[in-house]
């Protein structure tokens, strides 16, 4: 933003600068008519006629005192001087130019205005002792003020103009913040999301994949895979629920529990029940904190998830290890595929969401096809001990 630039005036501003510049040069003018009434036989043509014309015209000028602030200042000192009425205009043109705070611009209009006083009046007037000094004296003063008035009105203006700027700076980093925290809410909402469905998801399609291409498989076995895809789609549609109910929450209002390592024996008889050959061994002692436990359940989800999908029939095998003071550690890993089924669409999303969570736990996260065309996902996740815990 230009600070040299005055704001614009409305039509109300503008109006009372220049009744109040007229109005200054009223009492002189008045003044000078009734010394001229008293000298001469009637006041003269000039007095009533061209002197109110020329103050008008110095008005009119002033109207461009921001376009053109000094051209107007100094052309309204120098004609100003045949009109005692535009002493007023005068003034408020060099104040107008002090608003700039620009000290050789102001500079060269006062001297301008200065010079200009003392040019010979147009009117008969005696001079009183002592007038030489007084005709530069007061003009001096005059101007004095009018630029300290100036310069006061335009700091003035730079610190409203510097809080308005910073009221604004402050509105757009406010907004800003705003939308990278809806941003952020809606990157944790779409990996919930991800999380619930896409495993349940998998799970049903791995079932519906076993009846399509099994042939072979009895009545009884058939039902099983049925009533799993109905249970798996009925708890799909709980899960779903259950996280549109946290996006409608009220603020402050707790969330559901979240599941965490306790729930992984679970997770992982629901997708052996699912068809899938999963095993899992466990050697971690103690409790970690719930956002770790947290984090190690979803590892152990997508592993589950990624394999159902891309390797229907294969062996996987889920370990976890720590201890509290070090790390714990999750893989999962899988043989290759040994099912000719139809895979189901993925979003690629699942293990950069993955790692998002990883990383906001300070962990390490790793993901590589293995000899023999399996895969491995495996996870580092950090594990603070009960010293450090209540340190932080």
């Amino acid at each position: 933003m230009n600070t040299d630039v005055a704001p614009p005036l409305g039509r109300r501003q503008q109006a009372w600068r220049l009744a109040a510049a007229a109005a200054m040069g009223l009492p002189t003018w008045l003044s000078l008519g009734v010394v001229l009434h008293r000298q001469a036989d009637g006041t003269g043509s000039w007095f009533l006629i061209g002197d109110p014309l020329v103050a008008l015209g110095c008005l009119a000028a002033l109207l461009w005192r921001r376009r053109f602030p000094r051209a107007v200042a100094m052309t309204v000192a120098i004609v100003s001087t045949a009109s005692a009425l535009a002493g007023g205009t005068a003034l408020l043109a060099l104040s107008s130019v002090a608003t700039r705070r620009r000290p050789m611009e102001i500079g060269s209009v006062a001297l301008v205005y200065l010079a200009a006083s003392q040019i010979p009046s147009p009117y008969p007037t005696q001079d009183a002792p002592g007038s030489t000094w007084f005709r530069f004296a007061l003009p001096a003063l005059a101007a004095g003020i009018a630029v300290a008035v100036g310069m006061a009105v335009g700091a003035r203006r730079v610190e409203v103009r510097s809080l308005r700027e910073r009221a604004e700076s402050a509105e757009r980093e406010q907004t800003a913040r705003a939308e990278r925290a809806r941003t952020l809410e809606r990157n944790r909402i779409a990996r919930e999301m991800h999380d619930v469905l896409a495993h349940r998801i998998s799970l049903v399609a791995l079932q519906a994949g076993v009846l399509d291409h099994r042939g072979d498989l009895s009545a009884e076995e058939n039902r099983v895979l049925v009533r799993g895809i109905a249970e798996g789609s009925h708890q799909a549609l709980e899960e779903l629920r259950d996280v549109l109910g946290v996006l409608r929450a009220e603020p402050g209002r707790p969330e559901p529990p979240q599941p965490d390592l306790g729930h992984i024996p679970g997770l992982v008889e629901e997708a052996r029940g699912s068809g899938l050959d999963v095993t899992l061994s466990t050697t971690v002692t103690g409790r970690p904190s719930d956002v770790v436990a947290r984090t190690c359940y979803r590892i152990v989800q997508e592993g589950l998830t990624n394999a159902a999908k891309h390797a229907p029939g294969a062996r996987v095998h889920v370990t976890l290890a720590g201890t509290a003071g070090g790390h714990l550690t999750v893989s999962v890993r899988n043989s290759a595929t040994t099912a000719t089924t139809a895979r189901p669409p993925t979003s690629g999303f699942g293990l950069l969401g993955l790692s998002e969570r990883v990383d906001l736990v300070g962990g390490r996260l790793d993901h590589r096809p293995t000899p023999g065309d399996g895969y491995l996902l495996t996870a580092a996740l950090p594990w603070p001990g009960p010293v450090l815990e209540e340190r932080t």
